[in-house]
């Protein structure tokens, strides 16, 4: 009777690497390429360390627009293009611009690639993902491209027509996808009374900070009955933020001198309506923000903390979960055994991955806070402030990213990297599958 061959351990081990993890590995390698770019003479007017250009190019692809280093006084135009070109790759997905030329070269989108994109997108259905993404480029790019043209004409005539196609075409970009980098050292504060420029700003604020497949349900739907209850939360939720952020905005710095105290009053509507437009995920700010009462900065931290829509360009725990765990609270207080939405009910496994993403993000938060709490010369709500900003990829500071120490850098970019990478599939990306299912008897634990 011939011996079976002993099973080799070594060398012949395929690595079979899950949709979570791919996803990672490729913002890694984005993120790596994108710093040896910065890294190069042409793309510096000065030099700068590899952990600054690290730094930089994690800022760029997270969409986050922390920076250690002035983009203007740093970068070339090369090094310029480079970041710019990394936010439009971060901000719209890694899979999207791969199937996008993967469809250019016409070559087939296989099983496995529609998979990543399905979690890439966050998406629990899997068909029309390629039409999707193809949905999903046009109308990015026809925002940006409309915007980009309509702040050419506004700044074309006062600040050179060259000079203006670029800034327009920066900013357009840099605000659709929700990423705050600005090519002017006060972000936007020369333009803190002009309507144009916030308004255009802040609609591509709004738009990107939707989510794509709010943006693609409202291109599709020709009456209200046929958005979805993602997309009427979406809708309700970003309304209702707000509003609210601009009503308390306005309402405790309207004395602040240091803030809109100084400003005329029409003024000081359009700097408290577009601080609250950006506060939640896009990082552009047309005033000091560091100069804020603490109570604004604190409903700064929470409407950061929010964030923007899933499968948008921006971070957060996503407005869509905010509002599930508001109804599951809602749903406990009443008794009720089902939360009712629309004339739909919400799934209680939809209850549970919302309060997952909580749980799971607030361990970062904290893990982050201890770290730069110990490492930092900050006050304690300055590293608060700081952590959240990083993680909700809204890139806000008081001061402190300039300062940060090399640890701090580092714990920055990992806080960057899974807030957009985001908590749960970070969390998916590092579980091993569960081989068997085994139920064990119910327990009974007391709540509240």
């Amino acid at each position: 009777m011939r011996k079976r061959p002993a099973r080799q351990l070594t060398g012949n081990r395929k690595w079979h690497l899950n949709p979570p993890q791919i996803l990672a590995l490729g913002f890694i390698a984005v993120i790596l390429i994108g710093a040896i770019l910065l890294k190069l003479p042409i793309a510096t007017k000065t030099p700068i360390s590899w952990l600054n250009a690290f730094f930089t190019a994690t800022s760029a692809v997270t969409v986050t627009c922390s920076m250690v280093v002035d983009p203007l006084q740093t970068f070339t135009r090369f090094g310029q293009i480079i970041i710019l070109t990394l936010i439009q790759i971060g901000g719209l997905g890694i899979m999207t611009f791969a199937i996008f030329v993967f469809l250019i070269m016409g070559k087939r989108i296989s099983f496995k690639q529609r998979l990543l994109v399905q979690n890439a997108l966050n998406q629990t259905t899997f068909g029309g993902i390629i039409r999707m993404v193809k949905n999903l480029l046009i109308v990015a790019l026809s925002f940006e491209a409309a915007a980009a043209f309509l702040l050419t004409l506004y700044w074309g005539p006062t600040m050179g027509w060259g000079k203006a196609v670029y800034y327009s075409i920066f900013y357009s970009i840099s605000a659709f996808n929700d990423a705050g980098f600005s090519l002017w050292s006060d972000s936007l504060a020369r333009w803190v009374g002009d309507p144009v420029v916030n308004i255009l700003i802040s609609v591509l604020v709004i738009i990107g900070g939707l989510g794509f497949t709010v943006l693609i349900n409202l291109w599709d739907s020709r009456h209200l009955k046929d958005l979805t209850l993602h997309t009427k939360f979406m809708l309700i939720g970003t309304l209702a933020l707000n509003v609210f952020a601009f009503i308390m905005i306005f309402l405790l710095e309207f004395q602040n001198p240091a803030t809109l105290g100084n400003l005329p009053f029409g003024t000081k509507l359009w700097a408290a309506f577009f601080q609250a437009i950006s506060a939640r995920t896009a990082g552009f700010s047309t005033i000091d923000i560091s100069g804020m009462h603490e109570a604004t900065l604190f409903l700064i931290v929470i409407l950061m903390y929010i964030g923007a829509g899933s499968t948008s360009a921006g971070g957060g725990i996503k407005v869509t979960t905010f509002i599930v765990l508001i109804l599951s609270v809602v749903k406990i207080l009443r008794g009720k055994e089902d939360a009712v939405a629309f004339g739909r009910t919400i799934k209680d496994s939809i209850f549970m991955r919302a309060f997952a993403v909580v749980v799971v993000s607030l361990t970062f938060i904290f893990i982050g806070v201890f770290i730069l709490s110990l490492t930092e010369q900050a006050s304690f709500f300055e590293v608060v402030f700081e952590v959240v900003a990083s993680f909700s990829t809204t890139g806000f500071s008081l001061g402190l990213a300039q300062n940060l120490s090399v640890t701090g850098r580092i714990v920055v970019m990992c806080l960057m990297f899974i807030g957009k990478l985001g908590p749960l599939t970070l969390v998916f990306s590092l579980a091993k599958p569960e081989v068997k299912k085994i139920r064990y008897p119910e327990g009974k634990i007391f709540i509240g």
